[in-house]
């Protein structure tokens, strides 16, 4: 249940890492036809849910402003199918994407493993979080004349 300050959505299962990439005739590495298509999915679950007013406008402010602490339950069909962080980066990305969201933002993860042979996908929930505890600050210094040499 979605509330003021937390998604809670179900999303397709993303491709494996290997379905992700492949090298262009140039050398660069691009995103998959799989891949661009499970983005669009996403991103078409995203406004449905902002077309059924669940992801509101007060909601999608905290979601670009406020730290954010994600949990994905993933649902695989085979409990040794695939790694479970293989679909990570993408799903961040095309989650983040669809919030309107930076996701230098994210300061908490967690994955967990689950097997549903007939009904493959991924449990989200994103907690907005206002204030976030970081460890000890560090200041970086400016090299100074005599450092700078030893580099």
């Amino acid at each position: 249940m979605s509330t003021d300050e937390q998604l809670c959505v179900t999303l397709p299962l993303p491709p494996s890492i290997n379905e992700q990439y492949y090298t262009d005739t140039r050398g660069n590495r691009r995103l998959t036809p799989v891949a661009l298509r499970y983005k669009a999915e996403v991103q078409r679950a995203l406004l449905n849910l902002k077309q059924q007013g669940i992801l509101n406008a007060p909601l999608l402010k905290r979601m670009s402003t406020c730290y954010l602490a994600l949990y994905f339950e993933c649902y695989f069909p085979t409990p040794l199918q695939r790694d479970l962080d293989g679909g990570l980066k993408i799903m961040l990305d095309a989650v983040c994407r669809g919030l309107g969201a930076n996701d230098n933002r994210v300061v908490e993860i967690h994955l967990s493993k689950r097997i549903r042979p007939q009904d493959p996908h991924v449990y989200v929930e994103i907690d907005t979080l206002d204030e976030w505890e970081f460890d000890e600050e560090y200041r970086v210094l400016p090299k100074g004349p005599d450092q700078e040499a030893q580099s």
